[in-house]
């Protein structure tokens, strides 16, 4: 038995995976454990988890991989400060000390953390134990990291892949092709010019924050117009038909300062940045409007060329700006491929699973049963007798996280003196449909937590799509967010062609397609001249809770295998109401990490206004609850993304 432990850590989501002869075991992020959202720091708490899942200490490891290089990140940065200079003295200084301190020094660092996952609380001690491991220590290339994540559990046997984010060590994104066990890279786009980054800069510029509030760019863009995609084509960026970029740096902070924009990117757009929480304008959704549009161009350009280049009939994507669900969703439909598979964990938390497969594969030349090549996935082209193409990967469903046993959910809900009523696994899925159907939002807590940002069925919070208010009841009184912010439907597989324009499977929630047809309602003339966020009211199909004002949706498709209790909700609410979709959101509140414990999920449902809570079979109706009371304002708690 080979075991194999991958690393992600100090930038943004901090994350570790455990991978064992090849098999995926588990994988975690750190927020989840500190309940930091998007936490940085080693991920002790996620390698300690991984570990118990295989019972396995850190002395039992063979291999511990970190996702990237640190000493060319320090090259960076070095490099980037003197062609800067003096300019980025300011942002230099800050970054010195923690290089200084931790991340040039990250072999010893590592094995020293490693020991505290393992419960040596005393620093000297840890660092003695850190340096008896008798594991290798193996440093990937990060878009490597992210090749690796992309293509080694696609159900691909060969494919093109694309990578692309903010930066790596030098790399913003890269194209490459993946075979069997073997990656190959052929060609970047090197920093400062990034996709990611300029995207990050319109998120900071229209006051969300970066490596966190991206996606309310991309939900936000569909209330404005693109009337600044001219402007940015003109003075920003040079787009070439291959799909990189050419930035104009003038605009720009942030290879050198402490601000990802400057006063003439200020002076272009025709004022100050919005200040975070202050009022969204027309303004701040026709840039977001513009940028996705620009976002949109250079991702279909990057796939086009990654198609022409490689010749592979399908693509694998991962790396931040993989996340934009929008942009892959034009991929998918205009995009020559066959088939896409996207790392559902694409951000830099996905370079820890990246690594360890990396390691695997490519380090220690094992080989790789592709699903495609096992017979149990086939491309979505091809349907079965009973309608379905095969589908499995190697993520499991991304359900890779903490699970609880029934003892210990009750055990807890003792220990609060919390009511709750038992029912079989056999029915529940009807209790659950009933409560759906009679317009309850239920907080719902079963099986493994998900790895990656989107909360999949393990760790939601669900309501009926139907409902008109459910939207704006969902944001305002559950998620305590902007009431623009879009939800997404989970759908049973068997009907996403009914009820969706998509075909194929979307277990992932990584791809948007609009609404069928069939099911949109017609608007007045009256609505459809409505601007901006007046266009949020207006019901747009039989599921008004999940149709964005665009009529699209972003899809998670559902089968019973992956996940048999979630899709046997669906499907119960599906035989109750004639409808096989609900909405899902993730289980928290806003600026706050997904819930992973049973205390979690009992905190966040008693803080908001969710009616019942489901702890794998318990049921818990808020109004029967005791009075619940904290010494401090949670609110004050969690940093607003």
């Amino acid at each position: 038995m080979v075991s194999i432990l991958g690393v992600s850590a100090f930038y943004h989501d901090s994350a570790a995976c455990l991978v064992v002869d090849g098999d995926i075991v588990a994988a975690a992020q750190e927020e989840r454990f500190t309940r930091l959202k998007h936490d940085h720091n080693f991920p002790r708490n996620a390698a300690r988890y991984c570990l118990s899942e295989a019972k396995l200490s850190a002395a039992d490891l063979d291999y511990v991989g970190f996702y990237d290089k640190p000493l060319l990140k320090f090259d960076r940065l070095l490099e980037t400060y003197l062609d800067y200079a003096p300019s980025g003295f300011s942002s230099f200084l800050k970054a010195l000390p923690l290089w200084m301190s931790e991340k040039l020094w990250m072999p010893d660092l590592i094995r020293t953390e490693l020991a505290k996952a393992g419960g040596e609380d005393d620093e000297r001690a840890a660092k003695k134990l850190g340096k008896k491991f008798q594991w290798k220590l193996l440093f990937g290339d990060h878009h490597e990291s992210h090749a690796a994540s992309a293509f080694y559990p696609s159900p691909f046997e060969e494919a093109a892949i694309l990578t692309i984010d903010g930066v790596g060590e030098w790399a913003t994104s890269s194209i490459g092709v993946g075979k069997g066990n073997e990656i190959t890279l052929l060609k970047e786009l090197r920093f400062p010019d990034s996709l990611g980054l300029l995207y990050s800069a319109f998120t900071y510029y229209t006051g969300f924050r970066v490596n966190s509030g991206e996606y309310k760019v991309m939900g936000l863009a569909p209330y404005g117009e693109p009337k600044y995609a001219a402007v940015i084509k003109d003075k920003l960026l040079q787009i070439r038909e291959d799909g990189s970029l050419k930035m104009n740096h003038e605009y720009f902070s942030y290879s050198h300062g402490l601000r990802m924009t400057n006063k003439a990117f200020e002076k272009l757009f025709g004022g100050a940045p919005r200040k975070a929480e202050s009022k969204i304008t027309q303004r701040e959704m026709d840039l977001a409007r513009s940028i996705q549009v620009i976002t949109e161009e250079v991702l279909l350009k990057m796939t086009n060329y990654a198609r022409q280049e490689t010749g592979m009939k399908r693509l694998c994507m991962a790396g931040g700006v993989a996340l934009n669900c929008v942009a892959n969703g034009r991929v998918l439909r205009e995009v020559p491929f066959d088939d896409i598979w996207i790392q559902p964990a694409a951000g830099d938390a996905g370079g820890a699973l990246g690594i360890a497969l990396a390691i695997w594969h490519r380090y220690l030349a094992q080989p790789r049963l592709s699903p495609e090549k096992a017979g149990t996935w086939h491309s979505s082209r091809a349907v079965s007798k009973n309608g379905l193409s095969a589908y499995s990967d190697g993520m499991k469903g991304s359900f890779l996280g903490p699970r609880n046993t029934d003892a210990e959910v009750e055990s807890y809900l003792k220990s609060q003196q919390a009511p709750y009523k038992k029912y079989s696994r056999k029915d529940l899925p009807g209790v659950v449909a009933d409560l759906l159907a009679a317009g309850k939002i239920i907080g719902l807590h079963q099986g493994r937590m998900e790895f990656g940002p989107r909360a999949l069925g393990g760790r939601s919070i669900i309501g009926d799509p139907r409902s008109p208010q459910m939207q704006s009841s969902m944001n305002l009184k559950i998620k305590y967010r902007e009431s623009f912010r879009p939800f997404a439907p989970s759908v049973l597989r068997e009907q996403v062609g009914d009820w969706f324009e998509l075909e194929g499977d979307s277990p992932y929630m990584l791809l948007v397609a609009d609404v069928a047809e069939s099911r949109r309602r017609k608007m007045t003339a009256a609505e459809a001249s409505l601007w901006g966020i007046d266009k949020l009211n207006v019901k747009r199909s039989e599921i008004p809770a999940v149709t964005h004002v665009d009529y699209s949706a972003r899809i998670q498709t559902v089968r019973h295998e992956t996940n048999p209790l979630y899709w046997e909700i669906i499907d119960a609410f599906r035989q109750k109401t004639g409808c096989p979709v609900i909405v899902n959101t993730s289980f928290n509140v806003r600026g706050e990490p997904i819930v992973c414990t049973p205390e979690d999920s009992y905190r966040c449902f008693m803080r908001t206004e969710m009616d019942f809570l489901v702890l794998e079979t318990c049921v818990l109706d808020k109004k029967e609850q005791p009075s619940f009371r904290e010494t401090e304002d949670w609110r004050a708690q969690f940093k607003l993304d």
